[in-house]
């Protein structure tokens, strides 16, 4: 991973907001928060938070009273994120529009979290850990945090190809760049899919008890152009297509939907992705 494949800033996050999340993040945002509410936790922490997609769908969830601290590496993200909530991402603790659960928000990394031990039932993180420099040093902090009988979920995507339209964008792109291709997509969002990696890792961070499910979704949109815009130009592809040259991002996006139109048709398209969710005790 490099430096770039963690810059989220400029109009990348409201791009990513208004059409990554759609895209792919929405339906498993469902899915982590009806897991998390599940567990009837009094305190939760999420980490790696984006652009608050399973915020928004969290918050309504959970009980009167409950303690929610969200948090991001990235503040422009952060401050996104609270600002779709409604809420003000200045470190205070505020009200969410959508019920009673006070939101506190706060820049943290994830590999060194600014809380006390044992302050959390819950501890949360969607499609971040990919993003971590030390997975095993991320999965220990959140074990530290967590209570006892507590849980660590988190979901990561599976490998490329299992996932139409980030295979298909990585392709296009690279014929734009033959000598020296954009490998984000590739390397980072889908390069921590190897099931034993991932439970070898968290049991080094002294989780006990390991489940782990590989869930196949549907990615819809209603064109190839949104699709190809939304990696293009949403997510930090983009940096590493202006790094290699300032004026192709348009052309990169034109040759993406192109070939996300062949393969898929004109007017809406639809693609398999797929993630792994885990949720770890110890």
């Amino acid at each position: 991973m490099t430096e770039s494949d963690k810059l989220f800033a400029g109009s990348i996050p409201k791009l990513y907001d208004t059409l990554m999340v759609p895209l792919i993040f929405e339906a498993y945002a469902a899915d982590t928060a009806e897991l998390v509410a599940g567990f009837s936790p009094g305190a939760v922490l999420e980490t790696a938070a984006g652009s608050g997609v399973v915020t928004r769908a969290l918050a309504p969830r959970l009980r009167t009273g409950t303690r929610y601290v969200v948090t991001d590496l990235n503040q422009p993200m952060l401050d996104y994120a609270a600002a779709r909530q409604g809420d003000s991402a200045d470190g205070r603790s505020s009200s969410s529009s959508s019920n009673s659960i006070n939101i506190e928000w706060q820049q943290a990394d994830a590999l060194k979290l600014p809380f006390e031990d044992a302050s959390f039932d819950v501890v949360f993180c969607q499609f971040g850990a990919m993003f971590f420099p030390d997975r095993t040093a991320g999965y220990a902090e959140a074990r530290r945090v967590l209570r006892p009988g507590g849980r660590f979920v988190f979901t990561v995507w599976d490998r490329i190809e299992d996932n139409a339209f980030a295979d298909e964008v990585t392709s296009a792109v690279a014929e734009i760049f033959p000598q020296d291709p954009p490998r984000f997509l590739a390397r980072t969002p889908h390069g921590y899919h190897d099931i034993a990696l991932i439970r070898s890792d968290v049991s080094r961070a002294s989780f006990t008890s390991i489940e782990i499910e590989t869930r196949e979704k549907t990615s819809r949109s209603p064109s190839a152009r949104d699709v190809a815009t939304a990696y293009c130009q949403g997510t930090p592809l983009r940096n590493e297509i202006e790094a290699r040259d300032a004026n192709a991002l348009q052309a990169a996006t034109d040759r993406a939907a192109q070939v996300i139109a062949s393969r898929h048709g004109e007017g809406p398209v639809a693609g398999k992705i797929q993630a792994h969710v885990i949720v770890a005790a110890g």
